[in-house]
């Protein structure tokens, strides 16, 4: 059986879909699947949802009288696409703005390719209502903060994810960087560990400047560690797979049992840094990351990290930016998210 055409709807993808693959896919009868196509009532919105998303998902085009028109341009600016964590906010920002009836225009700053300010400048050609900045420019304490200022003054709608800078007026949604370096730290010690380190990002970054400022607090408060010295397991690198690997190499001659890491790929590089010396993770050294990303269940050994709340900060962001952009703002502060510990097989009591 093949779906009837509703008047006036146009023509369907070449090859009319038939009404028990919609069905199967959106998990609903033929009967509601006719329903919706044919524009009829009695269809609860949700399941609306489901039957035109099963319809996109099996490759056929909508009927044109159910496209729905988009509420505007919104811009997503992320760093890049390599690390996990972007993309995973970056579809949750994607699925909320869609929502919404606003249409995302990915851009990402890859190395050589345009900067910040230039993305930003063509998004504003394109007439975009809104930009969402994750880990941006805000992030960094040494960059100039006036074009926020420009960006505002212009009249441009924005919110900033992951990083503070009490000299913008804006709304920012954040994770808790310094409680997610005390819960990893915590672990750690509760399972024997005496010696740990941190293996983060430059600290110019504000997260980076956090978890170490969580970190140092955790090794004074839990192991009695003086400051100065909890200060000196705290190794900054790149960002990466290739910094996790040459800050835990420092780490390790130090005498660290433990290594707690700004990111799931600096684990990554972490754990590749024991192995390389002909140790065990986590007989010998165990490793904690920060974010839990996709796939990162299944790495070798099952990675423990520290969880952003990606979903609830993604859609507390785009909830404060229409709201901006409704002209209904609500208070212009930091959103602080708290990350959750997740245990697994990267961690274990030291070898004794």
């Amino acid at each position: 059986m093949t779906i009837p055409l509703p008047r006036g709807a146009g023509d369907l993808a070449a090859g009319a879909p038939r009404l028990a693959d919609i069905a199967a896919q959106a998990g609903v009868s033929e009967a509601t699947v006719s329903r919706v196509l044919n524009g009829k009532a009695g269809v609860a919105p949700h399941t609306r949802h489901r039957v035109l998303a099963a319809l996109d998902m099996l490759g056929y085009e909508r009927p044109v009288r159910l496209r729905q028109r988009s509420a505007g341009l919104i811009g997503l600016l992320i760093p890049e696409l390599t690390n996990p964590i972007f993309p995973a906010f970056a579809q949750v920002i994607e699925q909320v703005l869609a929502g919404h009836g606003y249409t995302p225009v990915l851009c990402t700053q890859m190395p050589g390719g345009a900067t910040e300010d230039e993305l930003v400048e063509q998004l504003e050609e394109r007439g975009v209502t809104g930009i969402v900045f994750m880990s941006g420019l805000h992030a960094d304490t040494t960059a100039d903060p006036s074009r926020y200022e420009r960006l505002t003054a212009r009249g441009v709608p924005f919110v900033l994810i992951n990083g503070f800078n009490e000299r913008i007026d804006a709304h920012f949604v954040s994770p808790d960087d310094r409680a997610a370096a005390r819960m990893a730290v915590q672990h750690l010690v509760e399972l024997g560990h005496e010696r740990i380190g941190l293996a983060i990002g430059p600290t110019r970054y504000v997260p980076s400047r956090r978890k170490a400022e969580g970190f140092v607090s955790a090794l004074h408060r839990t192991l009695g560690v003086p400051r100065d010295r909890a200060e000196a397991y705290v190794q900054p690198t790149l960002f990466g797979v290739e910094g996790g690997h040459a800050a835990a190499s420092v780490l390790l001659d130090q005498g660290c049992t433990g290594i707690v890491c700004g990111s799931d790929l600096m684990a990554l590089g972490a754990i590749r840094a024991v192995r390389a010396r002909g140790l065990d993770v986590p007989s010998d050294v165990s490793v904690v990351g920060f974010d839990d990303t996709p796939l990162i269940a299944f790495t070798d050994p099952p990675l423990t990290t520290v969880r952003q709340p990606v979903r609830a900060m993604a859609t507390a962001a785009v909830d404060a930016l229409l709201e901006e952009m409704e002209g209904n703002p609500v208070q212009r502060t930091e959103f602080v998210f708290q990350p959750d510990l997740v245990v697994r097989g990267s961690t274990s009591a030291p070898r004794l």
